[in-house]
Parts: structure tokens; C-alpha cells; sequence
């Protein structure tokens, strides 16, 4: 019987990149397609909006979808403003508990399955965001490895 090799689930934040900077980070690791999982797309960095984002990857050949109920909400976001990481996490994890959270989380897993993807979202460091959770979870339903970028 042949070995089940885990398929590649990336995150990548954009915090102090350019938009240049990051479209070149995504084409060395591969990646076929953007899961922006920001509960809002919209971003003060140029660029970064869903509608700009969206545009720039295509031009790529990256595909793009938003998953907005794999967001973290905006007490969570706040939590995470002023440090207390812990605090987010928790408020994050009742976000995934909701049918919103669990319908969206099956449709990347589908996603994520049929090629190589990227969660994204705005902090650079991926342990003080959400996408390190949501990775978590998503790696204890389906065999990938995660590489964050």
C-alpha cells in the first residue's frame, strides 16, 4: 500500500511587505491559491483590499477566496492590538465553534486538498495570529504540513 504524503498548507501574513514582496514569496513556495481568512479584506497597505488583491494574484495565476467566518472577530482582533495573544485565542476559538466557522472550514478543506494554498491574513509573525490556529485544526482533520512563509 502506498505511503499518504501530506499535501502543503502554507500561511503568510503581509505585515511590512510589499505587495511586489509578497506575490514573489507566494510564487517560490508554489502557491496555486490565496484562502484570505481576515474577517475583514481590507487593508491600509496598497494593494491588499480584496478587489486589489484579488486582481493581482489573478494576473499571477493565483487563484483567491475569502472566507470571512474564518476570521477572527473584532474583540479578538482588539485582544491581539494590545498583546494579549491568549485572550484572542480563546475568543477565536469559540469563532471556529460556530456553523458559519464549521461550513467555511469545509469548503477550504476541499480547496486545500485539490492544491497547493496559503492562508492569509496581516501579522508577519505567524504565532501571534489566528492562521496558526485555524492550521492547527485543519491539520487534525487532514494530513498536511504546514510552512509558513
Amino acid at each position: 500500500m502506498a505511503e499518504i504524503t501530506p499535501r502543503t498548507l502554507s500561511t503568510i501574513g503581509y505585515e511590512g511587505k510589499t505587495l511586489d514582496e509578497f506575490l514573489g514569496e507566494l510564487a517560490v513556495a508554489g502557491v496555486e491559491m490565496v484562502i484570505d481568512v481576515r474577517a475583514v479584506a481590507a487593508s491600509r497597505r496598497p494593494g491588499f483590499s480584496k478587489t486589489a488583491l484579488s486582481g493581482a494574484l489573478r494576473e499571477r495565476g493565483i487563484d483567491y477566496v475569502h472566507y470571512r467566518a474564518l476570521g477572527t472577530p473584532a474583540a479578538g482582533r482588539e485582544a491581539a492590538r494590545k498583546g494579549r495573544i491568549a485572550e484572542m485565542h480563546t475568543i477565536y476559538a469559540g469563532q471556529l465553534e460556530t456553523p458559519e466557522a464549521q461550513l467555511a472550514l469545509e469548503q477550504l478543506l476541499g480547496e486545500a486538498s485539490a492544491r497547493h494554498a496559503a492562508l492569509l491574513c496581516f501579522e508577519r509573525d505567524a504565532a501571534c495570529c489566528h492562521r496558526t490556529m485555524l492550521a492547527e485544526r485543519i491539520v487534525a482533520r487532514r494530513p498536511f504540513t504546514i510552512n509558513n512563509i
